[in-house]
């Protein structure tokens, strides 16, 4: 098995074969991303794999730098600027400044702009009726007005077409007579689901992702023929689940924020094994930390998520947020003077200081360099060596009031706080306490930084999987292979609705069986998004029967969500009636899942450090810290802090009030002394 995950630096290749676990990281040509996959495919061995699981950032940052084709935007005419209205949701930093002001016309932040959003003349009613016909010659005048301004595809979401897609399919067959063979994606077949906005911008991001990626598989999917791979490519979508790449490419809207989730999956999978169900995990790079929650062995997962602010994507998802603190995060100096860390960062070109490839302003790799935690010759495992001169003169060049020493300390408390704080309150908002979870640390910059954070948010002890460096390519080697369909229908619950229901799941796996040759006895899992009537929100995932939809089947669905409500918002109505709002089927498969090697127990000579090295300015003095390789450890060994284990694309630091004990997966857990 392999699996890589492609990031805007690093492209992350891990393999198991024979029950051995190797990685390989190989630098992201982002002009040509195909060419560093296929490479970390070659240098690992790809011929005798039986799956390649694939995840990428790739499509999320083309679309956060805009780096997007011309598209054209189709939409029930009068309704054009429904992508810069959006939800009308305001951004958290615009709820207490007065001068915000959301954009509108041709700004810059909708995906399209106005002039390629035509007005179509045609209407569909809540019920699916037809109120006013398509009129395909005005269609076609507004398509030739979108050859002449050079779109390269089309996206069309008109109201209610998750009811009646006859008009979407039409206009599509216009399309089709009038651009010729352009991408083109309808609402009613990416998303048909019920609130036009959520769905016109997730059209839209499946238009843009199918330029993105439908090329990019093809030439991927050939160059790992060409190296001898018989086996099937895979794409991890949003919520880490895996889809033969030819069924991805269908709806490629699923797999644009797929990297992320592999870490969370990871996570739950390796919690799993070693007894730990719930966990805070935190994915620290170079340019922000990905925190996520597992309760009870599962992630939470949302129904839709946001790409940028009120850039919304239908799609199921791992609930993950994203700070800006990594060992990129930059330090700087505020106008008042003060020291402040993130939430900007060096990125990957300059980088920090200390590579010597022309960044002059530090960072917390920067500081960690200089108090003694990275090793300056093995770093990245010894194919970059890190410069402490650099690092010193960026940081005697802050223009501020503290001595060397001060701003060295200040700027790691700071940078420490900084993501002891998105922990926290990724906790809050989910209503957990920090002192029943374990925090799973994990990505190059997480086992540096993250154990140092175990006291400000009192988490019961901070773990360290094996290959901490690449654990969200890792991940994607525990996903689920599954097929999902969802779709709207406003539907009372009540006995007479139940042949309605029950024929809205019949269609879903009916044609989900057919499109993917699945067998006919192949099971499917139920739920349904609900609501009271008259809220304009949703208690979703409540589970349904299996079978037929009866009326006995519909009185349990109404128990089912008064249930689910209550759990999620401590109350029940049961004398109002219940909505029934979009219905989920979902089909898994099952899939190999990695197994991480068992560690001997150590036997003959304890273990011994390597070496030892000093650690400046952590406090008034300088303390004395043991190294240890990775490598070495047996389960059952035991390390008191101060100490630095070092691996190869990672570091993990004890403080001098930690102690660490490695399990029998080689896991590190920590915990205060």
């Amino acid at each position: 098995m392999m699996a890589v995950d492609v990031g805007g630096t690093f492209t992350d290749v891990v393999a198991v074969q024979g029950g051995e676990i190797r990685t390989a990281k190989i630098a992201t040509d982002v002009r040509e991303v195909f060419r560093g996959v296929v490479a970390g495919a070659a240098e690992l061995g790809v011929e005798d794999s039986t799956v390649f699981n694939h995840a990428s950032t790739h499509g999320l940052n083309a679309i956060i730098t805009r780096s997007l084709p011309k598209v054209g935007f189709l939409t029930t005419a009068g309704h054009r600027d429904i992508l810069d209205m959006g939800r009308s949701w305001r951004p958290g930093s615009a709820l207490t400044d007065p001068r915000w002001r959301r954009s509108f016309g041709d700004a810059a932040r909708p995906l399209v702009q106005r002039y390629l959003r035509r007005g179509i003349l045609e209407r569909i009613k809540a019920d699916g009726s037809v109120f006013t016909p398509l009129d395909e010659q005005q269609a076609r005048e507004e398509l030739r007005v979108l050859q002449r301004c050079g779109v390269q595809g089309v996206a069309i979401c008109l109201l209610n077409a998750y009811v009646n897609a006859a008009h979407e399919q039409r206009l599509r067959e216009l399309v089709l007579e009038e651009l010729g063979p352009v991408p083109c994606s309808i609402s009613s077949e990416v998303s048909p689901l019920a609130k036009e906005y959520a769905r016109a911008s997730t059209t839209l991001i499946d238009v843009f992702m199918k330029f993105i990626y439908q090329e990019y598989t093809q030439r991927l999917d050939a160059g790992l023929r060409d190296l001898g791979f018989k086996g099937q490519l895979n794409f991890a979508d949003c919520a880490a689940t895996l889809v033969p790449s030819d069924v991805a490419m269908e709806s490629p809207f699923r797999i644009v924020f797929a990297g992320p989730a592999g870490g969370t999956v990871g996570s739950a999978h390796f919690g799993a094994l070693i007894d730990e169900p719930n966990l805070l995990c935190a994915d620290v790079g170079g340019t922000s930390c990905d925190i996520s929650v597992v309760t009870a062995g599962k992630p939470f997962v949302n129904t839709m998520f946001e790409l940028e602010h009120d850039l919304v994507v239908n799609a199921l998802s791992n609930e993950i947020s994203s700070i800006g603190a990594g060992g990129g995060s930059l330090v700087a100096v505020s106008p008042s003077g003060d020291i402040t860390v993130g939430p900007g960062s060096a990125g990957a070109d300059p980088g920090p200081a200390c590579y010597g490839k022309g960044g002059t302003r530090p960072t917390m790799s920067d500081i960690c360099l200089l108090i003694g935690l990275l090793d300056p010759n093995g770093f990245a495992g010894g194919r970059m060596k890190l410069d402490p001169a650099l690092s010193r003169q960026a940081v005697e060049g802050l223009d501020c009031g503290f001595d060397f020493a001060q701003r060295v300390r200040y700027a790691y408390d700071i940078g420490l706080n900084n993501i002891a704080e998105g922990v926290f309150n990724i906790a809050i908002k989910n209503g957990i306490d920090p002192r029943d979870y374990t925090l799973m640390a994990f990505g190059a910059a997480g086992p540096l930084l993250l154990p140092a954070i175990q006291a400000l948010i009192h988490v019961k002890r901070v773990i360290v999987p094996p290959h901490p460096g690449l654990f969200s390519a890792l991940g994607l080697l525990s996903a689920e292979q599954a097929y999902t369909a969802s779709r709207s229908a406003y539907t009372v619950l009540t006995p007479e609705s139940a042949s309605t229901i029950d024929a809205v799941y019949r269609d879903m796996e009916d044609k989900l069986r057919q499109r993917l040759g699945l067998p006919a006895d192949t099971p499917f899992s139920r739920s349904f998004d609900g609501q009271l009537p008259g809220q304009t929100w949703e208690t979703p995932f409540t589970d349904v029967p299996h079978g037929d939809i009866t009326p006995g089947a519909v009185a349990q669905m109404i128990a089912n969500f008064h249930a689910e409500y209550e759990q999620r918002n401590g109350d029940r109505f049961e004398a109002i009636p219940v909505q029934g709002v979009t219905y989920r089927v979902r089909a898994e498969v099952p899939t190999a899942k990695v197994r991480f090697p068992e560690l001997p127990a150590r036997s003959g000579a304890p273990l011994a450090p390597i070496g030892t090295t000093v650690l400046r300015y952590l406090s008034d003095d300088e303390q004395l810290a043991h190294i240890y390789d990775r490598t070495s450890l047996r389960a059952g060994d035991v390390i008191e802090g101060p100490a630095i284990i070092r691996e190869a694309l990672s570091t993990t630091h004890l403080g001098h009030r930690q102690r660490a004990t490695v399990g029998r997966l080689g896991e590190i857990a920590i915990e205060l002394k």
